[in-house]
């Protein structure tokens, strides 16, 4: 029996459809199944900016295929704008908050299906957590790319660009004028970020998930193929619905190793081991993901790059076959049975793909022909991050995957890009940013700001970065993130003190401070944990119940 029917079907449920008639509903509309539209449009995001057209194409589709639509609205942050201030606290706590609200609605108005209309850093992931939650037909349908702007420092520039040319400014390697040129040239359109973050990422990888139908992850938020794709899922959530096709049909362990795998051949933003742990959380699935993650890194090829990797963009891998043409050249590596949203299996969808543009082998390679042999995500243990750490090889140069240098530490990220500015940060320092995790952030904020004004001040290949907070997809140089456990857990990282020598040795998967284990131990007994930033409204509570990193970053209720 569809879900709706037991509110809107015999006598006794005149209440409910007495109020959806004030709204204009007829009763006809709720004879058939009823569409929750969740859509995240706000004039705050740009990846958000055209989903009120996008959920327009969707309830055409839904009408079409004979249901009822209804929209309603979800919160959405843009990471961009919360970076380098203390609004980064609240985007990654967002995420749940995203995915509660949608399970909320959903229970609620008893849709039958959901279409989740999301482009961005928390926002997707979270949808695909609520999906996970409620196991109810869902389809996720980004709002697209945006297009790369003028060409600055040798590629298409984006709103990144302006924070690497600040440290450019602050070195003196570019004039104030050039600086100032870039805010009216750098992002000409609206469309989630148009390199590989963390946004695109998760875009991506929710069709290599199997819950956004073919190149919907890709296609450019301003393309008429943007507004074809959300015609189609309005019909398709349809057929799911008529089929019982339920969330967690899809979202299978076969399916999260495909996403994995995928990620890795992308070299996509490191983000997404912490939001495949929570989604695969949320299906309860019995997958340990950084495993996964570890074990696939070592025999994935990496057959496909894109900025900050290299020049090309997300409409360029679009262009070039994007999320379809990177599964087909995977072949047997993935788990082909997995169902999708299309109602066919991976192995399906590959064999029925029709490419828009002929292939350039620009940004997508075959394995003949792989950028690398292993993986672009690497996970790291050792003395400094017991559980794991991070890192993303795929974005940075060879020379820098074996790293040693001396420690400068820092309790903030402020503190950390206000020595970076100043010069105080030189060649072989392995910068320390600390106290950023989950709990100690709170809410483990990017050291974004960090990373862009090293490469701004020519330091990207001659230092490194190490973090228990995370990094944004755009980042580029060496860097190690999510360390667990964290500082404010008393974790390794937060006895680091300025002049010791650390190791990141990605080959080895190792990250290691290079202190006698008697030292370590006789600076961790004399640890004492700070006092938490926030103890009221929503941060405090996220504070006590955030779990680690490694464990996705979810809210663990029982260790209130």
């Amino acid at each position: 029996m569809e879900r709706s029917k037991k509110i809107l079907t015999g006598l006794g449920n005149q209440y409910y459809r007495a109020t959806l008639k004030s709204m204009g509903f007829s009763t006809e509309d709720m004879k058939v199944p009823v569409i929750g539209i969740a859509n995240a449009w706000s004039e705050c995001v740009p990846g958000h900016y055209n989903l009120r057209q996008v959920a327009q194409r969707v309830r055409d589709g839904v009408y079409r295929a004979g249901g009822t639509p209804i929209e309603f609205g979800v919160l959405g942050g843009c990471d961009g704008m919360a970076n380098g201030h203390a609004g980064m606290h609240y985007i990654l706590p967002s995420r749940e908050l995203v995915a509660n609200s949608v399970e909320t609605m959903a229970e609620i108005n008893q849709f039958d299906g959901l279409v989740l209309l999301g482009s961005c850093d928390k926002i997707v992931p979270g949808m695909l957590m609520a999906a996970a939650r409620l196991d109810i037909p869902c389809i996720l349908l980004p709002g697209g790319p945006m297009e790369g702007g003028v060409v600055f420092d040798g590629r298409q520039s984006d709103q990144t660009t302006a924070s690497e040319a600040y440290g450019m400014l602050s070195a003196g390697r570019i004039t104030e004028a050039e600086y100032t040129a870039l805010e009216n040239t750098a992002c000409p359109g609206c469309g989630s970020c148009s390199y590989l973050g963390t946004a695109n990422t998760m875009c991506c990888l929710s069709e290599a998930l199997g819950m956004t139908p073919p190149d919907g992850g890709t296609a450019p938020a301003t393309s008429a193929e943007r507004m074809r794709k959300a015609e189609e899922t309005g019909i398709l959530i349809m057929e799911l619905v008529q089929r019982g096709i339920t969330a967690r049909q899809i979202i299978t362990e076969s399916a999260v190793r495909n996403a994995i795998r995928a990620c890795l051949a992308m070299s996509g933003s490191t983000n997404a081991v912490m939001h495949l742990t929570a989604i695969a959380r949320e299906a309860e699935l019995d997958i340990n993901v950084l495993q996964e993650f570890d074990d696939l890194s070592r025999c994935t090829p990496q057959l496909a790059r894109m900025n900050p990797a290299c020049s090309y963009n997300i409409a360029d891998f679009y262009r070039d076959g994007g999320v379809p043409r990177l599964l087909e050249n995977l072949g047997e590596l993935l788990e082909r049975d997995a169902m999708t949203v299309t109602g066919q299996t991976v192995a399906e969808n590959i064999a029925a793909h029709r490419y828009s543009y002929p292939a350039t082998g620009l940004v997508n390679h075959t394995r003949d022909d792989p950028f690398g042999y292993s993986g672009g995500i690497a996970v790291l243990r050792g003395n400094l991050a017991p559980d794991t750490g991070i890192t993303k090889p795929g974005a940075f140069d060879k020379s820098l995957h074996h790293f040693e240098g001396t420690a400068i530490c820092f309790d903030s990220e402020e503190a950390a890009e206000e020595a970076i500015l100043a010069g105080r940060v030189r060649e072989g320092h392995v910068v320390v940013i600390r106290y950023e995790g989950p709990k100690g952030g709170p809410g483990m904020r990017e050291m974004y700001k960090a990373m862009k004004y090293l490469y701004g001040r020519g330091l990207s290949k001659s230092t490194a970065l190490i973090t228990d907070g995370r990094f944004s997809g755009t980042n580029n140089g060496c860097f190690v993130g999510h360390i667990s456990p964290e500082a404010s857990e008393g974790g390794p990282i937060a006895i680091v003190r300025d002049g010791d020598r650390i190791v990141i040795d990605v080959e080895q998967r190792r990250l290691d401070l290079l202190v006698p284990q008697e030292e370590i131990d006789a600076r961790l007994a004399v640890w004492k944990a700070p006092v938490p930033k926030f103890t009221k409204g929503w941060l405090g509570l996220y504070c006590k119940v955030a779990a680690s990193g490694a464990e996705g970053a979810v809210m663990k209720f029982e260790e209130l």
